[in-house]
């Protein structure tokens, strides 16, 4: 969610600090700041505004920020609006103590009054500012022993980062929020994800719960809590610096809408038998030792989950079903040893997808995680993790991440059926064919970006929009109604297509544009069928179809045409150009594509 940077070394580590913020700007915040130690003694200086990071740069111009050592910050307001006072860093009274805080600290309240009762000031509503006045308090010359001691006594989530003006150090500390360390010659940087270090560096060290890290020119050095020095394995990040970045584009977003063929290609790629005949995903599943799966995610990847519960269902005549992250952690759900719980994520830092998986693993259940960034929290959470290789997505609304989602559950239901009994060579044959053209198959998809830039204009004025899909394309329908709320906020709902009888026929009108998945199936006819309940209450309807359907323009007001495909696997082409749609339509409205209003790429926090 909030974004955090950090420096030490030779270079101006303001403008280090600013431009690591600039590259997590995508993870959502309302505030920002940056404070810079000018050197061993002096008072720490601080800029921080409220609003976009223009607002802090724009602060910057004219204050005197030398220094080889700072902190920098985007805020996501949890507690206390977004404002210059709430936003971090946060210093103590003597201004020789900063620090930046992701998460939150559930018993900040008696710590506050405690603190508030000896004697100190505070100066914000956050509960953040609690952690600086209780390293304050411990600091006799250990800024790490300080941390350890304050956060002995704090309960909740955190990524911690402290400074002193008495210390050439940077001190972090996490538990459940995300924080990596890039490592450099004679000089370190820190932030709460990869695209911050990409332009200095690929090697990297990704903190555990309960690390402590101390960040000098020299190295890093990391314990634990009680001081017990730990081991931390050095990876190399393979992602091209480029791919991070818009490389032409407007947005982010069209960006990653364009990559999704490649992003397939990386996927799929090396992970088909050379005979066709099975999926290799290096997994230590054993799918004869499962009864069940339930598949737990939140937002767009739980639209991605409901895909695959029909893919596995279909190929491994396994019982699946799709849990909402948020409300399986806080149900009684029945699992056990014999259940698979399958847990999707693009950041893997989502915290109720974390603590889904953390409740089935008390439950005794196998956890595997359908997964893009590695050395995720939710990584190291699982027994098995299938990681789909979309590359870094910066858009807040995801597609690329959600394309490679489905294809890589698609590659899991196959390995399940394998192992299972349940798929013959001949249809594991057409399975693989039909994955192996879908690159090609979303290539082709893509071009329909002029046909769609005309119906956006019609759903830039609509009222609502009603979504409606059948079958595996039912979850197509969410996430193209979610993905034209997210980012151009007209209002939308999704349903799959036999519900419309049974209440929401009720709010069709010509305002209200339907938009149909209608591509071939074996419930076409019913699909047809729906199509003219529609325009017979003078609803006006958008139809995705397959190339050569000579019978759905006469249902249909406008039609949008896309490759042929397997009905399995025509989620990963339907989707495209409703995810085209919903970006044309917030370009006509005048939205901010890859930043839109109150959400953040990941949330790390409840």
């Amino acid at each position: 969610m909030c974004g955090i940077v950090a420096y030490v070394g030779e270079r101006s580590a303001a403008e280090v600090v600013v431009d690591g913020l600039r590259r997590l700007e995508y993870r959502g915040y309302d505030s920002s700041g940056v404070v810079v130690s000018p050197g061993a003694g002096a008072d720490l200086r601080v800029v921080k505004r409220a609003g976009k990071l223009a607002a802090l740069e724009g602060a910057l111009v004219g204050h005197v920020l030398d220094g080889h050592l700072a902190l920098g910050h985007t805020r996501w307001a949890t507690h206390g609006r977004p404002s210059d006072a709430n936003a971090h860093p946060h210093l103590s009274e003597d201004g020789r103590l900063a620090v930046i805080h992701n998460g939150i600290i559930e018993n900040y309240l008696p710590l506050r009054e405690a603190l508030t009762a000896s004697g100190h000031v505070f100066e914000s509503e956050t509960d953040s500012e609690v952690l600086v006045h209780l390293i304050e308090h411990d600091f006799a010359g250990d800024l790490a022993g300080a941390m350890r001691s304050a956060l002995r006594q704090v309960l909740g989530a955190y990524a911690l980062v402290a400074m002193h003006s008495d210390r050439d150090e940077v001190v972090a500390a996490r538990a459940t929020s995300p924080l990596v360390i890039g490592l450099g010659d004679g000089e370190q940087w820190l932030a709460s994800d990869v695209p911050a270090l990409l332009p200095y560096t690929r090697r990297v060290v990704y903190l555990l719960d309960g690390d402590v890290a101390v960040m000098t020119r020299a190295g890093v050095h990391i314990t634990d809590l009680d001081g017990a020095i730990v081991d931390r394995p050095v990876e190399i990040i393979d992602w091209d610096a480029e791919a991070a970045e818009k490389g032409g584009y407007e947005h982010f977003m069209l960006k990653e809408i364009d990559e999704q063929p490649t992003v397939l290609q990386q996927t799929l790629g090396g992970r088909f038998r050379p005979d066709g005949l099975d999926v290799d995903l290096d997994l230590a599943l054993d799918p004869t030792a499962i009864d069940r799966v339930v598949i737990t995610a939140a937002g767009t990847a739980s639209y991605a989950g409901m895909v695959g519960a029909t893919m596995i269902e279909s190929l491994a005549r396994l019982s699946t079903t799709v849990e909402v992250a948020s409300e399986l952690r806080y149900r009684d759900p029945v699992m056990d040893a014999r259940t698979l719980v399958i847990a999707v994520s693009q950041s893997g830092e989502t915290i109720d997808t974390l603590e889904a998986v953390r409740e089935a693993k008390r439950r005794g259940a196998r956890t595997l995680a359908v997964l893009n960034v590695k050395g995720s929290s939710l990584s190291r959470e699982v027994d098995d993790v299938l990681f789909v290789h979309a590359g870094p997505e910066i858009g807040v609304a995801s597609t690329k991440a959600y394309m490679a989602m489905l294809a890589a559950f698609a590659l899991l239901a196959i390995r399940l059926g394998r192992g299972r009994g349940t798929l013959s060579d001949e249809r594991v044959a057409e399975l693989v064919a039909g994955l192996r053209g879908l690159p090609h198959a979303v290539e082709e998809a893509l071009a329909t970006r002029d046909r769609v830039r005309v119906l956006a204009e019609r759903m830039a004025s609509a009222r609502s929009a009603l979504f409606l899909g059948r079958g595996v394309n039912v979850a197509t329908a969410f996430e193209g109604a979610l993905k034209l709320k997210e980012i151009s906020y007209v209002h939308a709902e999704a349903y799959p297509m036999g519900e419309m009888k049974h209440g929401p026929i009720a709010l069709i009108e010509p305002s209200v544009p339907v938009v149909a998945i209608a591509t071939a199936s074996a419930r076409y006819d019913k699909t047809v069928a729906n199509l003219q309940e529609v325009r017979a209450r003078d609803g006006i309807v958008i139809a995705v179809a397959s190339e050569g359907d000579e019978v759905i323009a006469s249902h249909a007001d406008e039609v949008i045409y896309v490759p042929r495909v397997m009905e399995l696997l025509s989620p990963l082409v339907n989707v495209v150009p409703l995810q085209l749609l919903a970006y044309e339509t917030a370009l006509a409205l005048g939205r901010d594509v890859d930043q839109p209003r109150n959400l953040a790429k990941s949330v790390t926090v409840e």
